[in-house]
């Protein structure tokens, strides 16, 4: 009965090491992933629609990728983006 304990210890501190080999190979591929987009076509603002911070890509005409053209809030964002005014935060924070 004593080899339980170390049993279930050795898969648990196995099942830690794995945990943290995967969460740092995540990380490592989100950061080539930002590496390989240049910072001028992808910005993070604060979306009226979905009300969330969110990170996205802009199209050739300088419209972020989630727009939907006729929705309010997305013809709010747009108008507001070429104003200068949306509110907009660094996909670094």
């Amino acid at each position: 009965m004593g080899a339980l304990p170390d049993w279930l210890r050795e898969h648990a501190r196995s099942a830690g090491r794995r945990l943290e080999e995967t969460r740092r190979a995540f990380e490592e591929g989100q950061e080539r992933s930002r590496q390989n987009r240049p910072d001028a076509e992808r910005i993070g603002l604060v979306c009226r629609r979905h009300a969330e911070r969110r990170e996205v890509d802009l199209d050739g005409a300088g419209r972020p990728a989630c727009f939907e053209a006729g929705h309010p809030d997305c013809e709010g964002c747009l108008a507001d983006l070429d104003a200068g005014r949306l509110e907009r935060w660094s996909p670094e924070d």
